[in-house]
């Protein structure tokens, strides 16, 4: 059979990645504050785009644990009302952004919405500009914060689900100036485990960068640097037992009780001020920032659990339709009522995108809780085996989307914050045949 070039016409169906779907999609990705930040940008770039006040959104809250009381949240949100048409409505918005597609599949050179807005950025944290300008800055990295730095070296020096879990809790307590002003026995209460498996996770953490992190005072401190040099002994430890006397200036008396005669005193002191009292300072006054939660879950007198997203890290915007309006009536350039439409589409896009952002996150929050109730009632010891195609199922979502949504979100316990990754854990088959372990129930 000869080979020839010829023409041939083929019917297919193939997913177009519209830049409307690809800015919904990355900003399920976005932590609140890259949300933040892209919105005002926004703001500033469409005319018919308003900041809200507020008044107009409602309380958004799902009971885990409490059958009519779930249902009745779920039904407020549109989540699972498969009868009613807002609900067909926001399940044909949810189809779209529930995709398995891959940041290649965004086609991230593809042209933006009006040829104005450039989404490939969106996903990334970085700037998200509205003009053809290039950034040098863009591309220039971005000084990490003592909490980002330390939860790097977590991720890295501890494997173990629930000790990460510990580990992030203690870094949340974690001051400006790198010192732990929480006291070990109150975390350990508060996460229902052991004062000894905390104090573990801790040695860990005090090997950190930058030396003398996690010291629960001045002495700890000073220690934990002269350990790591190789340095300390005997005589730096009589010495630190007496920073009171150095402080007071009474050489004579710390010569004598150190044991040291006046030339080897200077020598130790001198090199004592070569050490960080406050090693967190070096990242700034931001190192403490405190984390913003995208999720409350509080305990209900009956003993269920809300989840409530937090209000104050939402953007409220609304769509100003009777600028609009006024705008295309009064005239008569098509450029005008061309950019104008534009305006209008890519902000009732945004107001969706927001709101099934919104949704989607509640719905995976919910059911994380509902999954790992016994960690909220009883403490990380009940941690149960969790992975994201468990959560998918339940909620009849891509696993995809899930990993999407646990990106950066961060959930407010009364155990403490943690992110939503850190509740999804590792297991192991029960050699009868029962329930399956989680990895650390069975190390532990």
């Amino acid at each position: 059979m000869a080979l020839s070039p010829q023409l041939t016409l083929k019917q297919g169906q193939t997913l177009a990645m519209t830049p409307q779907l690809q800015q919904a999609i990355k900003l399920l990705t976005l932590s609140n504050i890259e949300l933040s930040v892209f919105v005002e940008e926004q703001l500033e770039s469409n005319p018919l785009l308003e900041r809200g006040t507020g008044t107009e959104n409602r309380r958004t809250e799902d009971v885990a644990g409490n059958d009519d009381a779930s249902e009745t949240g779920l039904n407020e949100l549109n989540l699972e009302v498969p009868n009613s048409d807002a609900s067909e409505a926001m399940d044909a918005s949810a189809s779209m952004l529930d995709t398995d597609a891959t940041a290649t599949d965004l086609a991230p050179n593809a042209p933006s919405v009006g040829g104005e807005i450039d989404w490939s950025k969106a996903g990334s944290g970085g700037s998200f500009s509205s003009g053809g300008d290039y950034d040098v800055m863009a591309n220039t990295a971005k000084e990490l914060t003592l909490g980002e730095h330390l939860n790097e070296q977590l991720a890295l020096a501890i494997h173990d689900e629930r000790e990460r879990m510990i580990g992030a809790n203690l870094i949340d307590c974690v001051d400006e100036n790198g010192y732990l002003r929480t006291d070990i026995a109150d975390i350990a209460e508060r996460l229902g485990v052991d004062l000894v498996r905390v104090q573990s996770v801790l040695s860990v953490l005090q090997t950190f960068e930058p030396s003398g992190v996690f010291a629960r005072n001045l002495q700890e401190c000073l220690t934990l640097q002269l350990h790591e040099r190789g340095e300390f002994n005997e005589n730096w430890e009589i010495l630190l037992d007496n920073l009171e006397l150095l402080a007071k200036h009474d050489l004579p008396r710390l010569s004598k009780v150190c044991g040291l005669d006046k030339t080897v005193l200077t020598d130790y002191i001198a090199h004592l001020r070569t050490l960080a009292p406050k090693p967190g300072l070096a990242y700034g006054d931001s190192a403490a920032a405190a984390i913003e939660p995208d999720v409350f879950v509080r305990e209900q007198p009956d003993g269920s659990w809300s989840v409530e997203l937090n209000s104050e890290t939402l953007p409220r915007v609304l769509v100003n339709s009777r600028y609009y309006a006024e705008i295309c009536t009064k005239t008569s350039d098509e450029k005008v009522k061309t950019y104008m439409t534009e305006c209008q589409q890519n902000a009732s896009w945004l107001v969706k995108s927001l709101d099934q952002r919104a949704r989607t996150i509640i719905k995976v929050a919910s059911e994380i809780v509902k999954q790992q109730d016994g960690f909220f009632a009883y403490g990380v010891d009940h941690l149960r085996p969790l992975n994201l195609r468990m959560v998918a199922d339940a909620i009849e979502m891509h696993e995809s989307t899930v990993s999407r949504v646990t990106s950066n979100k961060f959930m407010a316990t009364p155990r403490g914050t943690f992110e939503l990754k850190y509740f999804f854990t590792s297991s192991i088959a029960s050699s009868d045949g029962g329930d399956a372990h989680s990895a650390e129930a069975v190390r532990h």
